[in-house]
């Protein structure tokens, strides 16, 4: 979900804070959230060069990957839930 909500933040990048607002949990939830992936070379930090205060974050070229992978595999799922779900409201 975390590889998610950041590839469909604008311009493919996010904050801990924007991430914590739009998943609707704690920042200190978020923020282990990324160091996990982090450590799992999915998501890198990338300080602003507006405000040194400000982290944006981005998804590696392995959490891009990954992502599209995941989405691909569920697909299908996706589909179907949809179907079942268009026909149960006809």
């Amino acid at each position: 979900m975390l590889l998610l909500m950041i590839k469909s933040s604008l311009g493919e990048r996010s904050t801990v804070t924007g991430l914590a607002e739009r998943m609707q949990l704690t920042q200190s939830t978020v923020t282990e959230l990324v160091t996990r992936a982090e450590s799992a070379g999915l998501v890198r930090r990338e300080q602003s060069l507006d405000d040194a205060r400000v982290f944006w974050l981005h998804l590696t070229a392995d959490g891009d990957s990954r992502l599209s992978r995941a989405v691909e595999r569920n697909g299908g799922e996706r589909r179907r839930l949809l179907e079942l779900l268009m026909g149960a409201a006809a």
